[in-house]
């Protein structure tokens, strides 16, 4: 596991997920975690820290709105507000 830099605490939100599709909010770095919950495009983040695992980036969050809700997203589809 490989921890890189991604703007931390920083503005995040969800970003390419689609209009009828649900990022996964996932228990740790890797698909092979449990999800947690599904969050559409537009979901305000906060952004800890990411990490790389088998080759893909994923970032420890926290919902905005409620910040004890926290997993880990692909970073594929947060973007930096």
């Amino acid at each position: 596991m490989i921890v890189a830099s991604c703007g931390m605490g920083g503005g995040t939100v969800v970003k390419g997920a689609g209009p009828d599709d649900l990022l996964k909010l996932r228990a740790g770095p890797g698909l092979n975690y449990k999800i947690l919950m599904g969050l559409p495009d537009g979901t305000r983040l906060r952004r800890h820290r990411c990490v790389t695992e088998v080759g893909q980036l994923w970032c420890q969050v926290s919902l905005a709105s409620t910040p004890a809700v926290t997993g880990y997203v692909s970073a594929d589809y947060i973007s930096d507000l």
